[in-house]
C-alpha cells in the first residue's frame, strides 16, 4: 500500500521492496479471462474469500474511511473486494478488463453505492483528478502495465490518499508435503507430469505470474508520487507444509475444500484455461 506524498503508506501484503526487471510495455492485461474457457462464476465459486483481518489491516493503514470518499478497485473480479470495502465508503467504482467477469459482479451485487465498469488500470480517464481516496487491487497487480498505470493513480488519487496491493500465490495443502510437490510439478515441472500429459508450466502468462511468485517485488511505486511505503510478505514452508506458530496472524487465506472444489479452484488458473 502507498499514499501520496506527507502521508503514510503500506505496500502489501505478500511484497517486499525490491526493484525488478521487466519489460512492462510487454505486459498481457486480460489474464485470459476472456477466453473461451474460462468460467467468471467458477472463479467466484472456487476462489478463496479475503478475511476480515485483512481488511481490518488495509483501513488501519489507510486511516481515513469516510462515509462520503471513494473506494477504487481494480482488476476486482467478481466484486468481492468492493462489497466487503463498500460500507466504508459513500461510493465505490470496481473495474475489471474481463466482460464476463464485470457481468459476474453485477449479478452477485445488490449494493446501490457500487458501480462496475469494464475497463483497465492503464486508462482511468473516466475518474476525475484527486477523486478517489483509497484504491485496491488484490490478486491483480501483477498485470498492470505500470508506465501507463503510476501516472494515472497519482491523478485520480487525492493528496494523502492510500493505495494497497496485494496477492497470493501458490497454495498449500496443510500436512501434506508429497501433494504439494505433485502440485508443483503439474504447475511449473519442465517434465511430463504423467505419460501423454505435460505441465502446465508453458502456459503461464509472463512476466505477470514471476511477478506474483516473487511475491510482487518488481512493483516499486514512483517515490516522486508515492510515500512511506510498507510491506508485508508471508510464505508458508512448503517443504514441511506448515505455518510456524509466529506467522499465524499472518495467514490470512485460508479455505477448506472437497476434493472436487479442489479441482475446480485448480481451473480457475489461467495456464489450466489457457
Amino acid at each position: 500500500m502507498m499514499t501520496k506524498p506527507n502521508a503514510d503508506s503500506l505496500f502489501g501484503p505478500l511484497v517486499n521492496v525490491r526493484q525488478g526487471s521487466f519489460n512492462p510495455s510487454t505486459w498481457a492485461i486480460d489474464l485470459g479471462l476472456s477466453r473461451s474457457t474460462f468460467s467468471a462464476a467458477g472463479y467466484a465459486a472456487f476462489r478463496p474469500a479475503y478475511p476480515p483481518s485483512l481488511f481490518r489491516t488495509v483501513l488501519a493503514y489507510h486511516r481515513a474511511p469516510s462515509a462520503v470518499g471513494t473506494l477504487l478497485d481494480l482488476g476486482c473480479g467478481h466484486g468481492l473486494i468492493a462489497r466487503a470495502l463498500s460500507p466504508e465508503f459513500g461510493r465505490v467504482v470496481a473495474i475489471d478488463p474481463s466482460g464476463g467477469m464485470v457481468q459476474q459482479a453485477s449479478k452477485l451485487t445488490d449494493d446501490p453505492k457500487i458501480t462496475f465498469r469494464q475497463a483497465s488500470s492503464e486508462d482511468l480517464s473516466f475518474v476525475a483528478d484527486a477523486s478517489v481516496d483509497l484504491v485496491v487491487a488484490g490478486q491483480a497487480s501483477h498485470w498492470f502495465d505500470y508506465t501507463r498505470a503510476w501516472p494515472e493513480l497519482a491523478r485520480v488519487v487525492r493528496s494523502g490518499g492510500s493505495l494497497a496491493f496485494w496477492g497470493y500465490k501458490d497454495n498449500i495443502l496443510l500436512g501434506f508435503p508429497e501433494v504439494n510437490q505433485i502440485l508443483e510439478d503439474a504447475c511449473y515441472g519442465e517434465d511430463e507430469v504423467a505419460p501423454g500429459m505435460e505441465s502446465m508450466a508453458t502456459y503461464w502468462e509472463k512476466p505477470g505470474r514471476d511477478i506474483l511468485r516473487n511475491s510482487l517485488r518488481a512493483v516499486v511505486p514512483p517515490p516522486a508520487d508515492w510515500t512511506d511505503i510498507q510491506r508485508v510478505v508471508f510464505d508458508p514452508n512448503r517443504k514441511t507444509s506448515s505455518i510456524a506458530p509466529e506467522d499465524e496472524d499472518r495467514a490470512w487465506l485460508h479455505k477448506r475444500l472437497k476434493l472436487g472444489e479442489f479441482e475446480g479452484y485448480l481451473r480457475t488458473f489461467s495456464a489450466f484455461s489457457g
